[in-house]
């Protein structure tokens, strides 16, 4: 006798996963097309993958904020290398550099050498100072 194929078990967990979240999603948007004011509840349910703003009032925004200011904002919001932070405020690399100087002598951030699998990493860290 023949062994019986199975093969239709692997068809049925591979697409079953996805196919169970990709399908709330596609009912979701049909209803928020009818009814607008679910966009919102919408985005909290399926969109977790949407990077934290921070909530600014609108006369604070980022051309009135000083340069150190917008440093100290994203060491606030968790970012800890010198690379993302130049990457998310478009500075150059010596201005920040410069900048991190200035803070660090001022006390408002502390650095933290640690050693990691390919060598040596440096993270930055507000202090209490600095923390607003």
């Amino acid at each position: 006798m023949a062994d019986p194929n199975f093969s239709w078990i692997y068809l049925v967990i591979f697409l079953a996963i996805p196919l169970a979240r990709i399908i709330p999603r596609i009912i979701a948007r049909r209803k928020m097309q009818n009814n607008p004011t679910q966009q919102r509840e919408f985005e909290s349910k399926f969109d977790v993958y949407r990077k934290p703003q921070m909530e600014t009032s609108p006369e604070i925004k980022e051309e009135n904020l000083k340069k150190d200011k917008i440093v100290l904002r994203e060491l606030n919001r968790g970012v800890n290398t010198f690379e993302a932070i130049q990457k998310n405020t478009g500075m150059s690399g010596k201005e920040l550099d410069s900048i991190l100087a200035d803070l660090e002598r001022d006390g408002l951030l502390k650095v933290v050498q640690k050693q990691g699998l390919l060598g040596p990493k440096i993270e930055l860290y507000p202090t209490d100072k600095g923390n607003f």
